[in-house]
C-alpha cells in the first residue's frame, strides 16, 4: 500500500493529460463539515478512538483493534490520512447524489476490508461503505456496489449484509486459498437481505478471457434487475499476472475492459451516477498507475488507447526514482482492436471447467432469489 503508486498514478494522469480534460476537476481531500464524526456512521466509537490514540502513539497501537500489526502497521498521522480519503469518497458520493458531478473517481479509496470495529487487509476506514451510508441516509433506496479486487470485500459485505438496499457483488479469488478466506456462493446475505451478497469466487489462475466471462455472468444481469440510483465500484488491480500477493493472471488490458463495462452499466441503469475506488494492488510501478490512469480516464469520456506510449517523461521520472524503466506502453498487449475477447455465458457453461463451475454455483445461489431464469445454465 506505499503510497508512491498513488503519486506515480496521479503523475501518469497528468502526463498523459487527464486532468485537463474538459470538465475534469480535481479536489483536494476533504472531510463532511470538517469533522471525523462522520466516521461513526459505520465504525464504533471504541474503534475510531483506538485509531487516533495508535495515530498519536504508534507504540501504543491495540492489536485487539486490528491495529499495529503485519498488515495495519501504526505510523503517526494515521487517523488523519485515513479519515481524508474516507471523507473524500463521502463528499464524492453526496456531489453524485446532488447532481453536481457526472461520476466521481477516488483511486485513493477502496479501503474494503476495514470492519466497524476492527482495521484488516491495509484498510483502516472503509470509505467505500461510509459512501454508501451517506447515500442512504440521504434518500438512496438502492445502491449497488460491485468489487473487482483479486480479494472478497468483505468489509462492505459485512456492514451491509442485512440492508437489502445494497446489493453488494465481489469477483475475487478464491477465499479457500487467499485473504480473508471469505466470500463463498452461499453467503447470500442476512434473513431480512437474501440475495443482497453475491459473491463469484473464481480458482487461482484465472486468465483475461474467463475472468470477463465470470464477470459479465453475473454483473449486469443483477445490476440490471435491482436497478441501483447510485453505482459504487471497487478497482483493486491486484488480480493483474505481475501482482505479488496473490495467484490471478488479468492483463491490464482485461482490466481496463471491465472498467468499461461498469461505466457503460451506470450510464444505462443509473442515469450515470458511478463512484469509482481504488483498492488492492501492489506492483506498484507496472500495474497500478497504468489501471488507475484508465479507470480516470473512463471516467472523463476519454479512455486512452491501449497502445499509446507511456510518455517519456513520466518514465524518466520512474528511472531516476526507482533506477528501473517503467512500462513502454498502456496496455499489456492481450487485446486486439483495443478489446480483449471473452466467450459470451449465453453460448452455453460446461460444468467441468472450473471458472464455469464457480460461476454456475453463484447463479445458482443467488438469481432465483431475485427472480431470474437460470435457462441458460
Amino acid at each position: 500500500m506505499n503510497p508512491i503508486r498513488l503519486d506515480l498514478t496521479a503523475r501518469l494522469c497528468d502526463a498523459l493529460g487527464v486532468f485537463e480534460t474538459p470538465g475534469v476537476e480535481v479536489v483536494p481531500p476533504s472531510m463532511p463539515g470538517g469533522s471525523d464524526e462522520f466516521l461513526l456512521w459505520v465504525h464504533t466509537p471504541e474503534y475510531v478512538d483506538a485509531v487516533r490514540a495508535a495515530s498519536a502513539d504508534p507504540e501504543a497501537a491495540d492489536s485487539s483493534y486490528g491495529l499495529g500489526t503485519e498488515d495495519d502497521p501504526a505510523f503517526p498521522g494515521m487517523h488523519e490520512a485515513s479519515a481524508l480519503i474516507a471523507g473524500s469518497t463521502v463528499e464524492l458520493a453526496k456531489a453524485l447524489w446532488r447532481d453536481e458531478i457526472d461520476h466521481g473517481v477516488n483511486f485513493c479509496g477502496g479501503l474494503h476490508h476495514a470492519m466497524p470495529g476492527s482495521a484488516s487487509g491495509f484498510c483502516i476506514y472503509n470509505d467505500a461503505a461510509l459512501g454508501i451510508q451517506w447515500l442512504l441516509d440521504n434518500g438512496a433506496e438502492r445502491v449497488v456496489y460491485v468489487d473487482v479486487d483479486v480479494h472478497h470485500g468483505d468489509g462492505v459485505e459485512h456492514i451491509f449484509w442485512n440492508d437489502p438496499r445494497v446489493l453488494t457483488i465481489s469477483i475475487h479469488e478464491t477465499g479457500r486459498v487467499l485473504f480473508p478466506g471469505t466470500g463463498f456462493p452461499g453467503d447470500v446475505g442476512g434473513p431480512d437481505a437474501e440475495g443482497s451478497a453475491v459473491n463469484i469466487a473464481l480458482p487461482p489462475g484465472t486468465r483475461d478471457g474467463p475472468w470477463l466471462r465470470a464477470l459479465h455472468a453475473v454483473v449486469p444481469v443483477l445490476v440490471r434487475e435491482f436497478k441501483p440510483q447510485v453505482l459504487v465500484t471497487q478497482q483493486g488491480c491486484d488480480s493483474h499476472y505481475a501482482d505479488p500477493l496473490a495467484h490471478m493472471a488479468l492483463s491490464v488490458d482485461a482490466q481496463r475492459t471491465a472498467y468499461e463495462m461498469l461505466h457503460q452499466l451506470a450510464h444505462e441503469v443509473t442515469g450515470g451516477k458511478w463512484l469509482a475506488l481504488g483498492g488492492g494492488g501492489y506492483e506498484l510501478i507496472d500495474v497500478v498507475p497504468r489501471a488507475w490512469t484508465h479507470l480516470t480516464a473512463i471516467a472523463a469520456h476519454q479512455p486512452i488507447d491501449l497502445e499509446t506510449d507511456v510518455p517519456a517523461v513520466w518514465r524518466d521520472h520512474v528511472q531516476r526514482t526507482f533506477n528501473r524503466p517503467g512500462p513502454p506502453r498502456m496496455g499489456d498487449g492481450q487485446a486486439e482492436n483495443g478489446q480483449v475477447w471473452w466467450r459470451s455465458w449465453e453460448s452455453g457453461a460446461d460444468p467441468a471447467n472450473p471458472v464455469d463451475s464457480a460461476v454456475l454455483a453463484t447463479r445458482r445461489a443467488v438469481f432465483p432469489l431475485h427472480g431470474l431464469d437460470l435457462w441458460f445454465d
